[in-house]
């Protein structure tokens, strides 16, 4: 059976972030991608100079009253990313539930952008919406550290707060939570990042396990723009092949973005030269150079398994 996605995301004509790099990565592993663009830029802001259109509240209803009006408002999974509208997003939620209604089986996979490093990037007036409306609609999450605490009001300074937070976020609604990067200390060393994952599963009888893992992920100096979306979008990809084990979807998607991301860094600096930064346009993602990483990735990152409990 073939696998719908309705990807809600910017778009940029020159580089790689939200359609731009979920698109790709979901048609090469089998999926069908039907996006709306909430923006149309140039390219990513980072740049020195972009230009673009915003697309507002009232054009994606017009966008979406006509994929209706044809009866081929039919989707598996629904993946969304940065939105800086309160309208706009007020009306994803309404498809969504739309959606969701005439398919119970649809898997929402959000990934709440709001901010990163103790700032936020979006209108303040965006979390209650993510809080009340969002995440209870969300099947999978993948926040980073400063939008889990966010949302749940609550610090991460050591592992135990995290999954605390997990679980917290868990309550609110998803099943799966990814914290796809952390400030916690790795056991490997400053050269590593921290993510963890949490995800509940009801199994046949009505019990629940939960499983909840934690990887570390080599870190790499340069800013990428664009790498949180392709990451929830593999996280899509992969926790669909492998619904029931985290720990793989995990290893997956990580090990994807680390051949994409050395790849990218790689190309980059032979751009630029020797002892030179590379510019915003140099380091945008090598996703074409990285099709077969992305169909069959080789593992580099392993993931531990904190926790495995039945309740």
């Amino acid at each position: 059976m073939e696998c719908r996605v309705l990807s809600i995301q910017s778009h940029v004509v020159r580089g790689y972030v939200g359609n731009k790099s979920a698109t790709f990565p979901l048609q090469v592993l089998g999926f069908e991608v039907d996006s709306i663009n909430s923006v149309q830029f140039s390219n990513h802001t980072g740049y020195g100079h972009w230009k673009g259109q915003v697309l507002t509240a009232e054009e994606l209803n017009v966008l979406y009253e006509g994929i209706k009006l044809n009866n081929v408002n039919h989707y598996d999974y629904i993946l969304t990313g940065y939105s800086r509208d309160i309208s706009f997003l007020v009306t994803v939620v309404d498809i969504i539930k739309e959606l969701k209604k005439a398919n119970p089986s649809l898997v929402y996979v959000c990934d709440p952008v709001m901010g990163d490093q103790g700032a936020m990037y979006v209108p303040e007036n965006l979390l209650p919406v993510y809080k009340n409306k969002v995440v209870p609609l969300a099947d999978i999450l993948t926040p980073n550290q400063f939008e889990a605490e966010l949302l749940t009001g609550r610090k991460i300074n050591t592992e135990e707060d995290a999954i605390e937070v997990m679980d917290l976020l868990h309550k609110m609604g998803p099943e799966t939570v990814v914290l796809t990067s952390t400030d916690l200390p790795s056991k490997q060393g400053d050269q590593f990042l921290v993510a963890l994952g949490s995800q509940k599963i009801k199994k046949p009888d009505g019990t629940n396990t939960d499983q909840k893992i934690c990887m570390d992920i080599p870190k790499v100096d340069a800013v990428f723009v664009g790498t949180g979306d392709l990451f929830a979008a593999l996280m899509l990809a992969w926790t669909h092949q492998h619904p029931k084990d985290l720990k793989t979807a995990c290893e997956k998607t990580v090990s994807v973005m680390h051949h994409v991301i050395k790849r990218t860094i790689t190309y980059a600096n032979e751009m630029a030269g020797p002892g030179k930064r590379p510019t915003p346009a140099q380091l945008e993602l090598r996703m074409v150079q990285s099709k077969a990483d992305i169909e069959n990735p080789a593992i580099v990152v392993e993931a531990k398994v904190l926790q495995k409990s039945s309740q």
